[in-house]
């Protein structure tokens, strides 16, 4: 009986949670990098792969390239040591696939992440909340997917939970110090400032999580404030400098560079067009609740029903205050600061990716606190049967689609079907590889044996797929609704770029659509194989209108929703003024795709060549509402109120303000404005005057006093140095 007893507590402790933990994140660890194989190339790899041999020649050879920042090039104000350490990797062994070695990286990197979140979990709550936060991690398809080639937010992702969970083991050591945890915590620092500089947050995070457990810990820690201090001091300073060393516009000036950089970093962020909530909105005029909105739409709700149990149960952690409130303060913050202050963001969450593992880590603890306060073992069956069931939607989507775990969309918003057209979907180009995969195993071959011509808007991925076959297949940039200026006779269509409008109403895929990508039934990226290039011949008929023309009506009797081959042919009409020609060509447009920006605004110009010019500018509107960046609109509007008898100089100036405050304006902007305010009495050096006055001030609005010095000068020359 004894002996049973005994055997019955040695398999308790084999299978016990503890042994769980490890052989999860085990397998977790080899499975991933298996995964990591199938991934594509992300839309910002071979930016970072470029700059990463740029750094390996500054330590090589002393090459300035890696640290000379340009209009075009704001890459040295990375540290990306991740993508520097792969290039080493790759070089060192004359590994011919650079991107499978990135990708082993990244994902080893994004396992970390997972064991780190799990860890920090265990510390808090134990072995069962460690194994809960592990498979809520490895059920997390986004992070998961960004995992397999996104050396940008992955890295920093694991950098994040690393420090958080090293602050705490350093504080929970207090007064006594180890060095072993004092060491690992400086490296993790060095690490995220190596990734970003944004990792400089961190450090703030170290003292402010640090002066919070010393007010937990006063009594005890009352006689060790300046001995604590000065070691969180030291350690912040040796991350500090580790990074320095292993950033080279950091080395060049350690604290002059790593300001500027810090300073403008939001300078150079992109503005890009994204998808959301049906329209195609500008990533710097998202609305603030663009980043939360998008995380809770794409995490599994296992996740948001975890963190909702942690705060509900709150009350009964209440002893362990300080770790939940660095846990929910470390996810909580970097979100709310990006909604506050209504950050350029674009492509989903991933910019704030680096709060999901402490988010995660606190829903663990919720699914643990609610086991723990279960005192029924039935009732605790119960919520273990309960977190299985929410598990299920993320791992199905993931095993079904794989690798496009990065596009999904969880239950509560209806899945991908329901987000298509209505929300970015492959924004990172993940689908580009097998579509060319396809090309490289189907496409015929051409009757002359010349290479076969595959176009693409994300070149460069493709060309990288397609580089042990070059003497069959070359490639060529080409944009969707530019598809009949070049010569190709296979493109690779993502859905990123195209029409919401279109995605919705089934006008896309276009015709001669071969292969699709899918998720979930949905196509996320297409191949077309070109069944006629007569809009291509017409754009070689540049002496020869008619034979365009000819050519042009010929593409669109084959494909009538040639885009490309209208837009063409409506400006030969243009030139020739044939407005109601542009009308029946754009109105076709227009019937499956109403929000053209493109489409709209050609008939708002027939409509002013037909002298309709409230019908114009009342057409303008609708694009400039639909999107504020479109700068002809703004002119056109302009024309269409100067033309008006008599002209409408107060609409006009305002649409030509309008020029001025999305910085589209142009000498012509000058002009038109210097003549209203000549016609509303003054003369020309006070109507100059008043222009530039009104271009220093938006310029000061926008915080570029450099800009703006430049027109206050210009004002005080006018005037005369008054």
């Amino acid at each position: 009986m004894f002996n049973k007893l005994n055997q019955m507590k040695n398999m308790k402790t084999l299978f016990g949670w503890k042994n769980a933990f490890y052989l999860l994140a085990a397998l977790s660890l080899v499975v991933l990098l298996v995964l990591s194989r199938d991934a594509g190339i992300s839309g910002d790899e071979f930016f970072h792969t470029e700059h990463s041999e740029n750094v390996l020649k500054y330590y090589a050879e002393g090459d300035k390239t890696a640290v000379t920042v340009t209009p075009s090039y704001n890459l040295p104000y990375y540290g990306q040591f991740p993508d520097t350490f792969s290039a080493m990797v790759y070089h060192l062994f004359g590994i011919d696939d650079i991107m499978a070695v990135r990708h082993l990286v990244n994902t080893f990197l994004g396992w970390v992440a997972i064991l780190f979140t799990a860890l920090l979990a265990r510390k808090i709550g134990g072995d069962r909340a460690a194994v809960l936060t592990l498979v809520l991690m490895l059920v997390s398809p986004r992070f998961i997917g960004h995992s397999f080639n996104n050396l940008k937010d992955i890295p920093f992702a694991a950098a994040a939970i690393m420090i958080v969970y090293y602050i705490i083991c350093f504080l929970d050591n207090l007064p006594a110090i180890k060095w072993s945890v004092a060491i690992k915590l400086a490296l993790a620092l060095a690490f995220g400032l190596s990734v970003r500089v944004g990792g400089l947050l961190f450090i703030a995070f170290f003292g402010l999580f640090a002066l919070v457990y010393y007010i937990w810990k006063f009594k005890t820690l009352k006689p060790y404030f300046f001995k604590t201090f000065l070691w969180a001091l030291g350690i912040s300073v040796a991350g500090y400098i580790i990074m320095v060393i292993i950033w080279p516009f950091a080395m060049e000036a350690p604290v002059a560079n790593v300001k500027e950089a810090l300073d403008n970093m939001s300078k150079f962020a992109t503005s890009l067009r994204q998808v959301f909530e049906g329209n195609a909105v500008w990533s710097d005029a998202l609305p603030w609740y663009y980043t939360p909105k998008f995380i809770f739409m794409t995490i599994p709700t296992a996740v948001i029903v975890g963190v909702l149990l942690s705060i509900a149960l709150l009350r009964n952690n209440r002893k362990q205050w300080f770790y939940y409130f660095a846990v929910f303060f470390s996810f909580v913050f970097p979100v709310l600061w990006i909604a506050i202050n209504k950050s350029n963001v674009y492509g989903g969450w991933r910019h704030s990716m680096f709060a999901y593992p402490a988010m995660v880590a606190c829903a663990g603890l919720g699914f643990n606190s609610l086991i723990e306060v279960l005192k029924n073992k039935y009732g605790k069956y119960a919520v273990g049967l309960g977190f299985a069931l929410l598990c299920i939607h993320p791992l199905a989507f993931s095993i079904r689609n794989h690798p496009y775990e990065v596009v999904y969309f969880n239950e509560l918003e209806g899945g991908v079907k329901k987000a298509y057209g209505n929300y970015e979907i492959d924004y990172y180009f993940h689908s580009l590889r097998e579509a060319t995969e396809w090309v490289m195993k189907n496409a015929e071959k051409k009757p002359d044996n010349s290479k076969i011509i595959v176009g693409a808007w994300h070149e460069k991925p493709v060309k990288y797929f397609l580089r042990n076959d070059t003497t069959n297949f070359t490639t060529t940039f080409i944009r969707y609704y530019e598809m009949g200026e070049k010569d190709w006779d296979y493109a690779i269509f993502a859905t990123t770029g195209i029409n919401p409008e279109q995605l919705r109403n089934g006008s896309y895929p276009p015709k001669n659509t071969v292969y699709k990508v899918e998720v979930d039934n949905v196509p996320i990226c297409v191949v077309v194989k070109r069944g006629d290039k007569s809009d291509y011949l017409a754009t070689l008929q540049k002496d020869n209108k008619d034979s365009a023309i000819a050519l042009y009506h010929k593409a669109l009797a084959y494909n009538p929703q040639n885009e490309s081959a209208a837009f063409s042919l409506a400006q030969i009409y243009m030139q020739e003024n044939k407005s109601d020609s542009v009308l029946a060509l754009m109105n076709g447009i227009l019937a499956y795709d109403p929000l053209s920006d493109q489409a709209n605004y050609f008939k708002a110009y027939s409509l002013l060549m037909k002298g309709q010019n409230n019908e114009a500018a009342t057409l303008c509107d609708k694009i400039i509402k639909h999107n504020f960046k479109y700068n002809a609109a703004y002119s056109l509007a302009a024309q269409a109120k100067l033309r008006q008898q008599p002209p409408d100089l107060v609409d006009a100036e305002k649409y030509l303000l309008g020029l001025i405050d999305i910085e589209r304006f142009d000498n012509s902007t000058v002009q038109q404005l210097m003549a209203i305010y000549q016609a509303w009495g003054l003369d020309q050096r006070n109507a100059a005057a008043k222009v530039y006055s009104i271009m220093e001030e938006h310029f000061l609005k926008k915080g570029d006093k450099e800009t703006a010095t430049q027109y206050g000068d210009a004002v005080r020359n006018l005037m005369g140095g008054r």
